[in-house]
């Protein structure tokens, strides 16, 4: 028998598809602090949130008459109607978060506006109105929450642990802390600091307040704009790539969310530059439109769509891929310990063993290890303190600038290009795989695999831009026979594969002949590089053509590409190394490996005690 569920059920049903888990309590609450125009904001939690959750802001408060309707369902001052949601600014709209929170836990608010000389104190539970009366208080208003979930025990014990619920509400909290470096927050765990910010609205302080010196000393700004569409932040150099995305944050209009499309061009614009399943950092903000993106998507309003879905893949890889091309990244190397001097080319002052640079670079009064600790919850609480001094950013008036990133010394002019072909000085081979090249003051030593492979991956993708694949006909064509998804496959993909050099002609219902090959993999089995090509892209329908492709350019190019352990002669390798010179992003293999790395001659002479 159908039956219309009473209004409490309905309240607790709504509640779990807002209110997963304590985060979600944290991240309601502090977005309706921020719409409240807030610029501080305490967050403490207790037990991961589960048992105590308090927020406290200094934004405008909500009016005495007003509080019972803000916890009642689908009330909000931010929407009028249906319309409103193709142009919302706000960072919450649906009034969802109130009502729901208050249908699972146990809720106290203290508020009060600038203009009213009281405020207001407002007890509920499980959506029943407990208590209302006027109290002294300052302007803004305070949440407390307890016992969440303490009315639908089936949904508590789902939960995790107390320190892993932590760990996602401080996990959020960081990444407020990145998309609105002008407010100030501060968040408490069991009594203890875990993380505060000074609300300067200086991205990179915040940077370092999260992760530290270290990431700190690595970064890249991006600033750049075009049609009204505006992307600023920081990107994080190669070497600071992890084994997940984690370290991957972007924002749109203040919003932390997750895109595919924006995930996708930030990866495969680090894809030369870093080995297979490694990601970058990022801290990205873009500035666009409203009306171009709806985050009403899902409850969390953590997913988004943007109507020029294509226009924003571009501006996010183009402008990532534009930077790292124009960097020097060739790796330093040393033997034994670390020099404690800064190196040229924006090197980090930790050295390959991980040893620290001398203590007067250390950021003063804000030590890494005093981080660490507090992270930890270890360290007493200390207060925002002022930008660490080795990383300045100094306006014309010699003081902080809070509001441009300055570029770094790592942003030093373009190496290895072709006008430096004469300073190339070949010693020798060493190991039938690395060559010893001397280049000015440097040691260079390369990777004859890697630089053919470079080599060989952008002649293929330049062909496939101007769609002049050279072809070398086969004396004996070689028959094929493909499935009916093959087929497709292949019938999709027909104009790729004519533009790297491949002659296909039918022959039969399944089967195609392949009369010409890609004239440069002629030592490839075209049998076997033809139906690993198609396989690959049978597999990975689900991602774009341009991707695709470029994806098996390099696979076709590693496979081609002259391996380790063979002899060249000096003629093959000032050849190879002649063509290197020549690509667009000479210092790493298509799959992100280094050609390239370096030993200064100051570095030789230190270990020979010339010089001290």
């Amino acid at each position: 028998m159908i039956q219309v569920l009473d209004q409490a059920t309905i309240n607790q049903i709504a509640a779990g598809e807002v209110i997963e888990r304590p985060m979600a309590v944290v991240k309601e609450l502090v977005e309706n602090s921020m719409d409240a125009g807030a610029t501080a904001i305490t967050i403490e939690i207790k037990e991961g949130g589960i048992s105590f959750i308090r927020v406290t802001d200094n934004g405008t408060g909500i009016p005495q008459d007003e509080v019972p309707a803000a916890f009642l369902p689908h009330a909000t001052s931010k929407i009028r109607s249906a319309e409103d949601l193709l142009t919302v600014q706000s960072l919450g709209f649906r009034g969802e978060a109130l009502s729901s929170i208050a249908a699972v836990a146990q809720v106290e608010l203290i508020t009060r506006r600038r203009e009213e000389i009281t405020g207001t104190h407002y007890e509920i539970e499980g959506g029943e109105e407990k208590k209302r009366e006027e109290v002294g208080c300052p302007e803004g208003t305070t949440f407390i929450m307890r016992n969440l979930f303490y009315n639908t025990p089936a949904r508590r014990k789902f939960l995790k642990t107390k320190t892993t619920e932590g760990n996602y509400i401080q996990d959020l909290v960081q990444r407020y802390t990145l998309g609105h470096p002008e407010v100030r927050f501060h968040f408490i765990v069991d009594g203890r600091s875990r993380l505060q910010t000074s609300g300067d609205g200086n991205l990179k302080t915040n940077i370092y307040y999260n992760y530290g010196q270290d990431v700190t000393n690595c970064l890249i700004p991006v600033g750049t704009e075009t049609d009204g569409i505006r992307l600023t932040g920081f990107i994080g150099k190669p070497e600071l790539s992890r084994g997940n995305r984690t370290f991957i944050n972007y924002f749109v209009n203040g919003r932390y969310i997750k895109s595919p499309v924006i995930t996708s061009a930030i990866e495969h614009a680090y894809k030369d530059f870093l080995m297979s399943r490694r990601y970058p950092f990022t801290a990205l903000l873009l500035t666009i439109d409203s009306s171009c993106i709806d985050v009403n998507v899902h409850p969390s309003k953590m997913e988004a769509r943007f109507t020029n879905q294509e226009e924003i893949y571009r501006l996010f890889h183009d402008s990532i891929k534009e930077l790292l091309k124009n960097l020097s990244l060739i790796p330093k190397v040393s033997i034994g310990p670390a020099s404690t001097e800064r190196r040229g080319r924006g090197e980090n002052l930790t050295s390959q063993r991980g040893e620290k640079a001398p203590r007067e670079t250390s950021p003063e009064p804000f030590e890494e290890n005093r981080l660490r600790e507090q992270s930890a919850g270890m360290a007493d609480p200390v207060p925002p303190v002022s930008p660490p001094q080795n990383i300045p950013v100094v306006s014309e008036k010699g003081v902080w600038d809070a509001t441009v990133p300055q570029p770094q010394n790592f942003l030093q002019e373009r190496i290895l290009i072709p006008e430096d072909r004469p300073r190339f000085r070949i010693i020798g081979q060493v190991f039938d795989t690395y060559w010893l090249v001397e280049y000015k003051s440097e040691l260079l030593i390369i990777d004859q695999h890697a630089a053919h492979e470079k080599v060989l991956y952008e002649k293929l993708t330049e062909k496939l831009r101007n769609k002049k694949g050279l072809t070398q006909n086969l004396a004996a064509p070689v028959v094929v026979t493909l499935s009916g998804r093959e087929i497709e496959a292949l019938k999709e993909y027909a104009s790729v594969f004519e533009d790297i050099g491949f002659v296909l002609e039918p022959f039969g219902d399944r089967e195609y002949l392949i009369t010409g090959v890609p004239a440069d993999f002629l030592d490839l089995e075209p049998k076997e590089l033809f139906l690993e090509m198609v396989d690959s892209l049978m597999r990975e329908g689900a991602r774009t053509k341009p991707e695709m492709v470029l994806e098996h350019c390099a696979a076709m190019a590693c496979r081609a590409a002259v391996k380790g352990n063979n002899s060249l002669s000096y003629a093959e390798a000032d050849q190879l190394f002649g063509q290197m010179l020549l690509a667009e992003e000479p210092f790493h293999c298509p799959h992100g490996r280094p050609t390239t790395i370096a030993m200064s001659r100051q570095e030789f002479e230190k270990k020979f005690k010339r010089i001290v």
